[in-house]
C-alpha cells in the first residue's frame, strides 16, 4: 500500500470511536506506537515502503512481542483526555514532519491538529529563568502570535511556559510537544495551562499513554519542537542545555536559529552567546523573527514587537503607577487594564534599562529617580 492509497484511510483515529474498520486499525496503531515510539527512524523508513500498520507489526522480532502491552488500556487512556492519533500515512500529518528521517510514526494530539500544519516558530530556553528571560520570551511570543505565527515549545517551567502563556494572552495559538505520554502532563503544575493549549492549539506527544517523562525523551521531543517550525528561537541557555539540543536539531534540519543575546555574566546566557557566536540570528524582537523565518508581518503594517516605548506627553503609564505603589505583573496589569502580554512588552525595555527592577516576593519597583 503507498502513501497515495493509505490517503483514503482516515486522517485521524478517535478512542470514542468503536466502528468494525475504525476500532481495529487504531488498535494497530497504538501497537506501532507501544513497539516503535523510541525507534522512530527505523519504523518510518518502513512505513515510507509500505504503510499498513499491520505489515510493519508483522516484522516484530518474539523479543519485542513479549514485550507488547495490549493496547485497551492505552485507547482508554487517550479517550479520558480526548486525544485522537495521527499517524504517519494519514493526510492530516504535519508535511513540516515529512521532511525529518526520522518523523514520529504516530503522533496523539489533544486539541486542533490543524495547529500542527500552519506556519510556526519555536521558542525554548532555560527553566530556571531571569527575568530578563522571561519578558524576553513574552514579547516575541505575543508578538508572532499577534501577526497569526503558531507558537511552539516544551510545555517546560520557565521560558517555555512563559511563551505558550503570552501566545494565549495575545489571542493566538500554541502547541505544545511532550516528553511522555499524551495522557500525563509534566511538569505537573502545568495541567490547567496543558488544557488551555488544547483548547486554542494542541498538545502533542509520540509516546504511548502511560509513558512517563523519562531523559530519554527529551532529545526525541525537540526533534519535533524544531520539526514543527521554521524558526527556532534560543531566549536563555546555559552551556549544557536542552534547548541547545533542539537548536542543533533545527540546524541539522536545515531551520534557522535565533537567539536573544544576554549579559556575557550571566551564566543563562552563555549558551544563547555562544550560538550567536557561533552565527546565530540575533532575536531582538518578533520582526527579527518573523524576518528570519521567511513570514510576511501583519498586512496592516503595524509592529508586532508591541506597543511604542515613548508614550504621548513623554510619560509612561507604567513608572507612574510603580511610583504610587510597587506591584505584581498581574496587579500591575489589573490597573492599567492591559492583559498580560501588553504589560510584558511595556516592561521588557523599563528591565532593560535598569528603570524597573522585580524584588524577591515578585513586586516590581521603580529604581531611583526616574521621573
Amino acid at each position: 500500500m503507498s502513501f497515495e492509497a493509505a490517503s483514503s484511510l482516515p486522517s485521524l483515529f478517535d478512542p470514542s470511536r468503536c466502528g468494525p474498520d475504525h476500532a481495529p486499525r487504531m488498535r494497530d496503531w497504538l501497537r506501532v506506537q507501544q513497539a516503535f515510539a523510541l525507534r522512530p527512524a527505523e519504523a518510518s523508513a518502513r512505513l515510507r515502503e509500505d504503510p499498513d500498520p499491520a505489515a510493519l507489526l508483522a516484522r516484530l522480532d518474539a523479543g519485542a512481542r513479549a514485550r507488547e502491552r495490549a493496547p485497551e488500556p492505552a485507547r482508554a487512556r487517550m479517550a479520558a483526555v480526548g486525544a485522537r492519533l495521527l499517524p504517519l500515512p494519514s493526510p492530516a500529518y504535519p508535511a513540516a514532519l515529512l521532511r525529518l528521517s526520522d518523523p514520529a510514526p504516530v503522533l496523539a494530539v489533544r486539541g486542533d491538529p490543524r495547529a500542527l500544519a500552519s506556519p510556526a516558530v519555536a521558542i525554548v530556553g532555560a527553566r530556571a529563568a531571569t527575568a530578563y528571560g522571561r519578558e524576553a520570551a513574552r514579547r516575541i511570543a505575543s508578538g508572532l502570535a499577534r501577526a497569526g505565527v503558531v507558537v511552539v515549545s516544551g510545555l517546560a517551567r520557565g521560558i517555555d511556559a512563559e511563551a505558550h502563556v503570552a501566545a494565549l494572552a495575545a489571542g493566538g495559538r500554541t502547541v505544545a510537544v511532550q516528553a511522555c505520554g499524551i495522557d500525563r502532563v509534566y511538569p505537573s503544575e502545568h495541567r490547567a495551562l496543558a488544557a488551555r493549549i488544547a483548547a486554542h492549539g494542541a498538545v502533542v506527544s509520540e509516546l504511548p499513554p502511560g509513558m512517563p517523562p523519562l531523559r530519554a525523551h527529551f532529545p526525541l521531543r525537540n526533534r519535533l519542537i524544531s520539526g514543527l517550525s521554521r524558526a527556532v528561537v534560543v531566549v536563555e541557555a546555559r552551556v549544557r542545555s536542552g534547548s541547545l539540543v533542539t537548536a542543533r536539531h533545527a540546524l541539522d534540519q536545515g531551520i534557522e536559529v535565533l537567539a536573544v543575546p544576554g549579559p556575557i555574566t550571566a551564566p543563562t546566557s552563555e549558551g544563547t552567546n555562544a550560538l550567536l557566536r557561533d552565527g546565530a540570528v540575533p532575536a531582538l524582537g518578533a520582526t527579527d523573527v518573523l524576518a528570519a523565518a521567511g513570514i510576511a508581518p501583519p498586512s496592516s503594517g503595524s509592529c508586532p514587537d508591541g506597543p511604542a516605548r515613548v508614550v504621548p506627553g513623554g510619560s509612561d503609564p507604567v513608572l507612574a503607577a510603580l511610583r504610587q505603589e510597587p506591584d505584581t505583573r498581574d496587579g500591575l496589569g489589573r490597573r492599567l487594564g492591559w492583559d498580560a502580554a501588553r504589560v510584558a512588552a511595556a516592561l521588557l525595555p523599563l528591565e532593560l534599562a535598569g528603570r524597573v527592577a522585580e524584588d524577591r516576593d515578585g513586586r516590581l519597583r521603580v529604581v531611583g529617580d526616574a521621573g
